[in-house]
């Protein structure tokens, strides 16, 4: 058995939000620990994973899937709770094919944000798990989808899966939670770097006076960018190509990693999300967000970012029918105190103590 500790890190393809949040941490545990043997399981655009994590070793099924999206905002409650049903019906078969993935390269403890198989597989390993995110599929498929006649049998794979880790790290803010193993821990982000400077130059003619950033988490957003509305003096970032227009680019020609973009742009236009809202309340980048209301995290989500940055909430038909207007109302709201990551810290201490207990045992034997 190799002495350097082994961390197997899983993670829900809902998006990009689940990988972002979790990157500090495992930064803050690589810098503790040097020697980290990282293993990180998803099905997440490999480029974003190596835009955020170094040195792992990348294991791209996994059955989770969160919930199926008909855009950022909006579920297919129907596909989700087939998608349910069918991954409750193939259960133990899923856990097995996770488990024998494991078993290849055994790791001293499963860190999950926040799949539920990965944590069952590891139980039936006898590999120690720990959780780490704002939300649970349990809770979230309890609050859309509890109502199915098939929802008890779900639930009780669900809930047993993240009630069998050692504990929940539930970061702030987050949803409430009915999980009975929740410790509770501050904000975690990474916290960007003003380098307006940088992207002006990278950006060239590209650039307006002011510079923003429509960002919708990696899911199709709720926008038709082509009837974006032109703003003298505005240029726009966006995550996709299919905008030909002067004042719109990628975000790529910023030149800038993504926390380091969200520090330096003028605005940031999104939906509710951790990592998006927690990047940008720790750098008081202000944030006009579409409002998501069925959302569990969502009033959580808001009340934060508020009371760290300028903040305003609208809809998709008001962002491209009023967006001079909105932004006006944005930028004269009163400037908040920013947020501290200080979740970063408290969840790396508790991984790291937990790495430091089971690595010391061969858990092979």
């Amino acid at each position: 058995m190799s002495a350097a500790p082994h961390l197997w890190l899983a993670l829900s393809p809902h998006g990009y939000g689940h990988a972002a949040m979790t990157a500090p941490v495992i930064a803050e545990i690589q810098r503790r620990l040097p020697a980290l043997r990282l293993t990180i399981q998803t099905q997440v655009d490999p480029d974003f994973l190596h835009s955020r994590y170094r040195d792992f070793n990348h294991v791209d099924h996994i059955a989770d899937f969160g919930f199926h999206m008909v855009s950022a905002t909006g579920i297919d409650l129907a596909a989700s709770a087939q998608g349910y049903l069918d991954l409750c019906d193939r259960f133990d078969v899923e856990v097995a094919d996770t488990a024998a993935r494991m078993a290849l390269d055994p790791p001293h403890l499963v860190l999950s944000n926040v799949a539920f198989i990965p944590l069952a597989a590891a139980a039936r390993l006898g590999i120690p798990a720990l959780a780490l995110s704002s939300l649970n599929w349990a809770d979230m498929y309890a609050h859309y989808l509890g109502h199915r006649p098939e929802a008890p049998r779900v639930l009780e794979k669900l809930f047993s899966a993240y009630n069998g880790a050692r504990a929940f790290l539930r970061c702030t803010p987050s949803q409430e939670m009915s999980l009975n193993n929740q410790v509770k821990i501050g904000p975690i982000a990474h916290v960007g770097q003003d380098r307006r400077a940088e992207m002006r130059r990278n950006l060239g003619q590209i650039a307006a006076d002011r510079v923003g950033l429509i960002a919708f988490g990696g899911i199709g957003h709720d926008l038709d960018l082509s009837s974006w509305p032109v703003l003298p003096g505005w240029s726009w970032l966006v995550v996709s190509d299919d905008v030909a227009r002067p004042d719109i680019s990628h975000w790529h020609h910023a030149g800038l990693n993504f926390s380091d973009l969200i520090a330096s742009v003028d605005v940031v236009v999104t939906k509710p999300g951790y990592g998006t809202f927690t990047e940008a309340g720790m750098v008081g980048t202000p944030v006009l967000y579409t409002m998501r209301p069925d959302w569990p995290e969502s009033p959580h989500l808001d009340n934060w970012l508020a009371q760290h940055t300028q903040a305003l909430a609208t809809s998709p038909d008001a962002l491209t029918g009023d967006l001079a207007n909105l932004l006006q109302k944005l930028f004269s709201k009163r400037r908040q105190g920013v947020a501290a990551p200080d979740g970063v810290a408290e969840a790396a201490e508790i991984i790291v103590a937990e790495l430091g207990r089971v690595s010391a045992v061969d858990i092979r034997s």
